[in-house]
């Protein structure tokens, strides 16, 4: 019952809105558009025709004034929202991007151009030489060490010079 009354309400307050909405409409229209009176000379139409268009200029520069405006308030609302939630110390961390950066630009950025800094990843590291394994070294007819190491005779001279 007291929800239907505050619904009943609040519908005959949008009507009325509604209808003096209207009201301010017509009235803005009777005092900035008056009746339509087409000329019957052609040199009274394209007068009308260049009043109309003087006036569709000017319309055009106002909503372009208007238009800026509004975009430079909600620009400033939008940087107020941001100093309102830093001071409230809530932060939504927005979507980031991904960048393709190398290590000297990201330490440029970070440190500023201040420092050059060469990020060589290379240099720290060691020098290690390739040790060329015994039997890479031992270039020669392979079917001559295979005969060299058949029978017991070859398995004993394997083993002594493995010790």
């Amino acid at each position: 019952s007291v929800t239907s009354l505050l619904l009943h309400i609040g519908q005959a307050m949008l009507e009325e809105e509604a209808q003096e909405a209207e009201r301010e409409k017509m009235k803005y229209m009777e005092e900035n558009c008056p009746g339509l009176s087409i000329p019957d000379s052609m040199q009274d139409l394209q007068d009308l025709c260049r009043k109309l268009h003087k006036q569709i200029d000017l319309v055009d520069e106002e909503r372009y004034d208007m238009e800026i405006k509004v975009n430079k308030s909600n620009k400033e609302i939008d940087d107020l929202k941001i100093m309102v939630q830093d001071l409230k110390g809530k932060f939504k961390k927005p979507a980031l991007r991904k960048v393709r950066m190398s290590a000297d630009a990201m330490l440029a950025a970070l440190l500023g151009s201040k420092h050059k800094v060469s990020l060589d990843l290379r240099a720290n590291l060691k020098q290690v030489k390739k040790e060329v394994k015994e039997e890479e070294k031992q270039t020669g007819d392979w079917r001559k060490n295979v005969e060299d190491k058949s029978g017991m005779d070859g398995r004993k001279k394997m083993f002594e010079t493995e010790a």
